[in-house]
Formats: C-alpha cells, structure tokens, sequence
C-alpha cells in the first residue's frame, strides 16, 4: 500500500509544474524515498512448507510489504500477496537474472533445503553413504546461498537495514553433534554455518549494516521432517506457520552486532 502511494504522489507531481521546478538531484533523491516507503521482501523457495509459513507470517507483521518469493516447478495460487518468481537457485546465471530484475531487496530469506528422497534418507552409518547423494546435499542445501548473496549484494547494499537470512540447522553445529549419523545433511548444514559467518565477516567490511544470520526452525511438521517424527514431544512439533512466528520475531531483532550467528527459533544462539 505505501509503495503505491509513493508511485501515485510521483506520478501526480510529474503531471504539474513543480516536479520539473526541483533541481534534478534532489528530485532524484525524493523519488527514492517515495519508492522506498514500504519494505521489498524476498524469500527464495516460498512453495514450500516453511517458505509458505514465512510468507503468511511476514504479510501479517508487514502488510505494507512488497512481497516477492520463488518457487521450482509448481506456482502457489492461493498466496495473491505474493509476486512469485520461478527459479532453480543452484543455477548462477537464474539468480542473477531474479536479482536484476528487482530494483530493492532489504530482507532476503533463503528457505531452500534437502534431506531425503522418497526411497532414501539420511545415512545412519558410515556403509550407507553415497556420492551423488551426499552432492545433492551441498548443491541444495550450502550453494544456493552463496549464489543469492553473490547476485544480491548490490541492491541490499542500498537498503537502510539489510538482513540476509538462511534456514540452517542445529544438526549443523559440530559442537553440538552427540548422536552421528546423518553425514551428508549434517555436513552440508555445518558448510552453510562457515558460509554465513565467512559472508558475515566479509559484509561487515563492506555492507556494515547487514544482518546474516542462520535460523534453526526447530522440528516443523514438513514433508522434510514427517519421516522423523515419531519421538518428537507434541509441544516440540511446530505448524509451519507457528515455526515462521518465531523466526520472523527473531530476525527483526537481530542487530549489525548479531551478524554471522546461528540462531534458534526462540532467540537462543547455536554454538557452531
């Protein structure tokens, strides 16, 4: 809504006499504050369950915002508030074409991420592992973030409060493994973790104001986790939509200070 009120006092000015009576670099300079008066959201990989959760979430606690999300294969058509996109976010040269076709970006949120097929799931023993699988890991679950960061950078640079955020994992933290098992899942999560805190380190040099973060959803009743479930307690098993409550709340609290952390879906940092 206030994006197209910003377009419409625009437009109404360059209708009169007064638009052409501004010199021409503080008009440029109003026109962009016009332009920016409400957020530009981007959540890479929204069709899927806790995409979906995060874009019903975010359009309540923003209603204001353009909206914008990506999905593979099958358009939602039930998410209107939605400017979706298609996109394989594993090839380079599609995520520099999305990203240049987007004028602003001040959140980013990747939402993209791999743990099973339909006849094989995570490995339990060392036998189990197979190369393409475990490949498959880090083409879905670590690159992708590497790629949007990468085509992104330039535009999120010009938001006043960028936040760069990317569904990780606990399973991911090194320090925290106690059980085994899940080689490729767990790898590919602890390669995202590096990535973020080496993006994180990076962009404080040169974009001070940004956010990176990694967020732990908890257990969330997916297609991902459903194979997994049986002995989760039923207050630990979130809705998608209860699991983006919670992460929407946290990343609108996370500071410049807070950058290169992972956290959980109720504030706590996850050592890596």
């Amino acid at each position: 809504m206030a994006a197209k009120i910003g377009h419409k006092i625009i437009s109404q000015l360059s209708a009169t006499n007064l638009w052409s009576q501004i010199p021409t670099s503080y008009a440029n300079l109003l026109a962009r504050r016009l332009r920016n008066m409400t957020m530009n959201i981007l959540v890479a990989g929204g069709s899927g369950g806790i995409g979906r959760g995060l874009l019903e979430s975010l359009s309540e606690r923003f209603p204001d915002a353009a909206l914008h999300s990506t999905f593979l294969t099958q358009k939602p058509e039930d998410l209107p508030m939605v400017d979706w996109h298609q996109l394989d976010v594993i090839q380079p040269e599609a995520v520099k074409d999305l990203a240049s076709r987007m004028d602003r970006c001040d959140w980013l949120i990747n939402a993209v991420g791999f743990l099973h097929t339909d006849d094989k799931g995570p490995e339990k023993a060392l036998r189990s592992i197979e190369a393409d699988f475990m490949l498959e890991h880090f083409r879905v679950n670590t690159l992708p973030t590497l790629l949007l960061a990468q085509a992104f950078q330039k535009i999120l640079r010009q938001s006043d409060s960028p936040k760069f955020a990317v569904l990780s994992a606990r399973v991911g933290s090194i320090s925290d493994n106690s059980l085994g098992g899940w080689y490729s899942y767990r790898m590919s999560k602890a390669a995202l973790n590096m990535a973020i805190k080496t993006l994180s380190i990076e962009w404080q040099r040169t974009i001070p104001k940004m956010v990176v973060a990694g967020l732990h959803p908890g257990t969330v009743n997916t297609g991902l986790s459903k194979p997994f479930q049986a002995n989760v307690a039923a207050e630990k098993l979130f809705t998608p939509r209860q699991s983006a409550d919670y992460l929407i709340r946290v990343l609108e609290n996370l500071q410049p200070e807070n950058s290169g952390g992972l956290f959980a879906w109720d504030g706590r940092q996850i050592p890596f």
